[in-house]
C-alpha cells in the first residue's frame, strides 16, 4: 500500500473511532491473542490467608446499629463515592465519604464506588440486635486470567495493586460483602410507596450521582413522589451528622495519633524555616516540610495547608501558599495531619520567622493566647457550645478596647447590636472535628451552635486577631499583622483535655522551642 493510502486508511479509521474510546490511543496495548494467552498464565495463586476482625469493626457495627433503631423498616442505601477526574484520564487519590467511612470503618483508597446497603428485616432481628442487615457492595478485583487485569487503568491491579477482596472485607469488618453487579437487585427490589406496601429507599444524596439516578429512576417507576424523598434523604444526612458529635473511645485514639504527627509536622516546618527565608515561594517550602509529614504518618493532609507569611497571615484561608517568608514577620500555619483512618487533625501556630517575637507581635500575639485560655477554661460536660466562642471574643474585645482600636465601649461591641471587635476577627471561635475538619457539619443548629456540651466531643478553640496592611482603622505598627492560635480539646468527664498541649504555646515557649529545633 502506498504512503497516500496508508494515510486515508489511518485518516478513515480515526473518523470511525468513537470519542470516548481514543484516551488510549497512546497506550500501544497488544492485543493479539498470543499474548493474552500468555499474559493470563504463569501467575502464582491468590492468597488464602485468614483475617483478623479490625479493630474498628465492633465501633462501626454500633454505629450501623444507632442508625439502624432511627429507621427501622427503610432501606438505607449510602455511597463511597467514586473515583473523581483531575485531568484527562488520571483521577484524584480516592476518599471514601465521611457517612461511609463512619459506618464501615474503611478510610485509605479501597472501595471506589463502593455502597453499603441496610436491608430493613423485622425488628430486633437484624445485625446486633438491630432493625437491618448491612451489606457492603463492591467491584472485587479481576482475576489475573481476564483482560481487566493489565487492560483498565482505573481497576486493574497491574496498574493499581492489589485490593482486598470481598472475603477478607467480610472477615475483617463482620458485614456481609456483594458484588457491586448486584447493586441494582439490592436497592431497587420491592421499593416503592409505603402506603402500597413497598419499601422506602432513603439515600445519602450528592456522593455518586450514578446510585442517585438509580434510586431517582425507582422512585419516578413506583410513582414515589421525589420532593418528599428529597426530605426523607435529608433526615438521614442530618442523623449521621448528629451521631458524630460524640466521639467513642476508638474515634478519640485516632484523633490523638492525627495530632501527634500534626505535632512532628510542625516541627518539620520549623526546621525548614531556614531554607523558606527569601526564597520568592517560601511558604510553598513551609507547606511541602508539613506534607511530607502528612504522607509520610498519615494518609493525606487533613484540609490544604494554610501556611501564610506576613500579609497573608490576615487573610483567614490563604492556601495559594505562593508567597516569600521573610525574617521579621509571622508565619501563620494552620495544617492538619489526616490519618489512614481518616480523623484528621487541626491545628495553628503563628511563628515568628526570625525565632523572636517584636514587641508588636508577641502584643498580639498575647491577646489572642489569653482569649484561647478564656475559652478553655469554660469547657466543661453542660454549658453550650456558642459559650465558648463568647469567652474569647470578650477577651479580644477588652484587648482591642484596651490597644484604643475599638470606636465604641467594650459593652456597646459586646452587645449583639454593636459588634465592632468582629472586624478583626470575623470567624467563629470552634468547630467540631474528626473525620471531616469541620465534623458535623448537617447537624441542627439545636444541637451544634445551640448544644449542650458532652463528654467525647471533640472541636478547636481558635482565636485570632488579623490586621490587614490596607486597615486604615488601626495604627500602622499592627498593620499586616495576622494572629492564631488553635488547639484541639476532647470533652472529659469533668472539664477538658487540650489534645494539641503538646505544642508550646506561649510566646516564650514558640521561641524557645524554634531555638531548639533549629539548633538541634
Amino acid at each position: 500500500m502506498s504512503t497516500q493510502n496508508q494515510n486515508t486508511a489511518d485518516e478513515a479509521a480515526g473518523q470511525e473511532q468513537k470519542l470516548e474510546d481514543r484516551g488510549s490511543n497512546r497506550s500501544q496495548r497488544p492485543t493479539s491473542q498470543a499474548f493474552k494467552e500468555f499474559m493470563a498464565s504463569q501467575w502464582a495463586p491468590a492468597d488464602t490467608q485468614e483475617f483478623n476482625r479490625d479493630a474498628v469493626a465492633p465501633y462501626a457495627a454500633q454505629r450501623r446499629k444507632l442508625l439502624s433503631e432511627r429507621f427501622p423498616g427503610e432501606r438505607l442505601v449510602l455511597p463511597a463515592g467514586p473515583l473523581k477526574v483531575r485531568s484527562n484520564d488520571t483521577d484524584y487519590r480516592f476518599r471514601p465519604h465521611s457517612a461511609f467511612a463512619h459506618l464501615t470503618g474503611l478510610g485509605l483508597d479501597h472501595e471506589p464506588s463502593a455502597v453499603l446497603v441496610l436491608e430493613p428485616v423485622d425488628e430486633g432481628t437484624g445485625d446486633d440486635g438491630g432493625h437491618h442487615e448491612a451489606t457492603l457492595h463492591f467491584k472485587p478485583m479481576a482475576g489475573r486470567d481476564t483482560e481487566e487485569f493489565y487492560a483498565d487503568a482505573r481497576h486493574g491491579e497491574f496498574w493499581i495493586g492489589p485490593r482486598p477482596g470481598l472475603e477478607e472485607f467480610h472477615q475483617r469488618l463482620g458485614i456481609r460483602t456483594g458484588d457491586l453487579s448486584e447493586l441494582e437487585v439490592a436497592v431497587t427490589k420491592n421499593a416503592g410507596a409505603v402506603e402500597i406496601g413497598g419499601t422506602r429507599i432513603r439515600l445519602m444524596r450528592e456522593i455518586d450521582l450514578d446510585v442517585d439516578a438509580l434510586v431517582d429512576t425507582s422512585r419516578i417507576n413506583t410513582g414515589v413522589d421525589l420532593e418528599a424523598s428529597d426530605s426523607f434523604d435529608g433526615e438521614v444526612a442530618e442523623f449521621l451528622s448528629e451521631s458524630r458529635l460524640v466521639k467513642d473511645d476508638w474515634e478519640v485514639e485516632q484523633l490523638r495519633h492525627s495530632v501527634n504527627s500534626t505535632i512532628a509536622g510542625f516541627e518539620d516546618v520549623v526546621r525548614a524555616l531556614p531554607r523558606a527565608v527569601g526564597n520568592s515561594r517560601g511558604e510553598r517550602i513551609v507547606e511541602g516540610a508539613f506534607f511530607a509529614r502528612a504522607r509520610l504518618e498519615g494518609n493525606d493532609l487533613g484540609y490544604d495547608t494554610i501556611a501564610a507569611s506576613g500579609n497573608n497571615a490576615t487573610v483567614l484561608h490563604w492556601i495559594r501558599n505562593n508567597g516569600e517568608v521573610r525574617s521579621g514577620d509571622l508565619l501563620l500555619l494552620d495544617a492538619g495531619v489526616e490519618a489512614d483512618s481518616l480523623y484528621t487533625a487541626d491545628i495553628t501556630r503563628t511563628l515568628p520567622v526570625s525565632g523572636s517575637f517584636s514587641p508588636v507581635q508577641k502584643t498580639v500575639y498575647e491577646a489572642v493566647l489569653a482569649a484561647a485560655d478564656a475559652a478553655f477554661e469554660i469547657v466543661k460536660p453542660g454549658i453550650r457550645f456558642r459559650e465558648i466562642h463568647q469567652a474569647a471574643v470578650a477577651v479580644l474585645a477588652e484587648h482591642l478596647d484596651g490597644w484604643g482600636l475599638l470606636p465604641v465601649s467594650v459593652e456597646e461591641a459586646l452587645d449583639p447590636a454593636g459588634q465592632h471587635h468582629r472586624r478583626w476577627m470575623p470567624h467563629g471561635t470552634s468547630h467540631h472535628l474528626g473525620l471531616d475538619v469541620h465534623d458535623c457539619a448537617q447537624a441542627k443548629r439545636d444541637l451544634y451552635l445551640d448544644g449542650v456540651l458532652e463528654p467525647g466531643m471533640v472541636f478547636t478553640i481558635e482565636p485570632g486577631l488579623y490586621f490587614k496592611k490596607e486597615d486604615l482603622a488601626v495604627p500602622q505598627e499592627y498593620r499586616g499583622v495576622g494572629v492564631r492560635v488553635e488547639d484541639d480539646i476532647l470533652v472529659t468527664e469533668d472539664g477538658a483535655e487540650n489534645l494539641s498541649a503538646a505544642l508550646p504555646r506561649t510566646a516564650e515557649d514558640v521561641e524557645r522551642w524554634m531555638a531548639d529545633l533549629q539548633q538541634g
